[in-house]
């Protein structure tokens, strides 16, 4: 039997630091990897706190086309789901 999972989801974000400092710094996930790809790419990828499969991958926006399209990269619907064995631990990260 074959096991298949989505990896990574790509969210392009307008700086790499700056991503890393909300998704790492303020949400607390995981640094994943941070990798150089070139002068000006990285392979960024962080996961909240325990997870074991998928992955966010921080992608910066790659022209002006990219960069629009920040914040808004589902058309305005609900992007993440994020599960949860404890919600009010959680509710202490992301008030309502």
């Amino acid at each position: 039997m074959t096991h298949q999972f989505l990896s990574a989801i790509s969210v392009v974000v307008p700086d790499y630091d700056e991503a890393l400092e909300f998704y790492v710094g303020q949400l607390g996930f995981d640094l994943i990897e941070d990798t150089t790809l070139s002068q000006t790419k990285r392979w960024v990828l962080v996961a909240p706190p325990g997870s074991t499969e998928t992955r966010l991958l921080l992608a910066k926006a790659d022209g002006p086309k990219q960069r629009e399209s920040i914040g808004n990269q589902t058309g305005g619907r609900v992007f993440l789901f994020l599960q949860t064995d404890d919600f009010e631990r959680e509710r202490s990260v992301f008030p309502l």
